[in-house]
């Protein structure tokens, strides 16, 4: 009987243990790399982009995206389309917008890859570059959403990407019209793609995790005190 408890219990705690999901992040930051400016003088972002992929190889064309934050700031030359002197762009969205505006990311994960430690450059294959993430936006008053490249030999770049200001009047940027910050790196060494284990979202309905994770609960307390009472009445009466 006790045997039996036991093994119930440790199941209900298997229960509640995988209520978890692991997910990919794309996260690299100006910290990652060494910069040398062309073009301007932006050398300062951040980017974090939660996947929803599989954690197997493959080719990511414009994968499944749940959100992207990304912010992108520095001085710009005189003369820049924009005429700005210098900018500040932060954008929070969820993948459904980000591709919605325009916007594309590929990459392609090696059969060799090991996803315990993340995914670091040497593990993405070369397709004639390692990642390519291009933040452009057409129609959204914007010039300076940035295009970043990354290539297998340890150079790339970030710069404007040809971002289209509005359509009607047509006002457009070039690539690198804005600014150019060339990146060098070691692929070995930089992770770009990161294993992060999340709380699963609440189910409204009651179902579903949550209603898994009160089950779970509610079984584990069950069966706690079930053994404490066997242990108990094993105590009082030993035969």
């Amino acid at each position: 009987m006790l045997k039996t408890m036991l093994r119930m219990l440790v199941l209900a705690i298997l229960v509640s243990s995988n209520l978890k999901a692991e997910r990919l992040f794309l996260s690299l930051s100006d910290s990652d790399f060494e910069l040398s400016n062309v073009y301007s003088d932006v050398d300062l972002f951040v980017i974090d982009i939660e996947l929803e992929i599989p954690l197997e190889p493959g080719l990511y064309n414009n994968p499944q995206i749940i959100n992207v934050d990304y912010r992108v700031f520095g001085n710009l030359v005189a003369g820049t389309p924009s005429g700005f002197s210098s900018f500040d762009l932060q954008r929070s969205l969820s993948g459904e917008e980000f591709y919605q505006q325009g916007s594309s990311l590929v990459f392609q994960i090696a059969d060799s890859a090991d996803f315990s430690d993340g995914i670091q450059g040497n593990e993405l294959v070369d397709i004639g570059y390692l990642l390519t993430l291009n933040a452009r936006e057409i129609d959204n008053r914007r010039f300076h959403p940035a295009i970043l490249e990354l290539y297998a030999d340890g150079t790339g770049s970030i710069q404007n990407s040809n971002n289209i200001h509005t359509l009607d009047p047509l006002l457009e940027v070039n690539f690198g019209d804005e600014y150019i910050t060339d990146l060098v790196f070691e692929p070995a060494n930089l992770t770009m793609l990161r294993q992060v284990v999340i709380e699963e979202p609440e189910s409204t309905s009651g179902g579903g995790v949550i209603g898994t994770m009160a089950t779970a609960t509610l079984l584990f307390l069950f069966l706690c005190r079930l053994i404490n009472r066997l242990l108990f009445s094993r105590l009082i009466n030993p035969n």
